[in-house]
């Protein structure tokens, strides 16, 4: 598809998010420490909703079991860790997954995602 403008860049402020639809995808976009990311907005494991997930030491972590995503690659740094003992089952019988991510850019005072 190549790239899409999604938004302005003056809609999504530093520490704002905000989801966004391209075609079939639903997108979430996070201004953080001065770049802007673009995720899948649903975690892998279980669809659970991205959008307010915390920000740990560079990764997005899922406020259901608390998978732990890149914000650049999407790898997963952590596979469904919680909670206690119940994770580590449910981790085992759930393949880890990537979260997948899209390129970024600015132009003319706009959001660009490469799908």
């Amino acid at each position: 598809m190549g790239w899409v403008k999604v938004l302005a860049v003056a809609e999504l402020p530093e520490g704002q998010r905000a989801v966004v639809h391209v075609e079939d995808k639903e997108i979430l976009l996070l201004h953080h420490d001065g770049q802007i990311y673009a995720v899948q907005s649903k975690c892998p494991h279980m669809g659970a909703p991205l959008k307010r997930a915390k920000i740990e030491a560079g990764a997005l972590v899922c406020p259901v079991h608390r998978s732990a995503f890149d914000l650049q690659t999407g790898d997963a740094k952590e596979w469904i860790p919680w909670p206690p003992v119940v994770g580590k089952l449910m981790g085992a019988v759930s393949s880890e997954k990537a979260l997948p991510t899209y390129p970024t850019r600015i132009e003319e005072g706009s959001v660009w995602v490469e799908i």
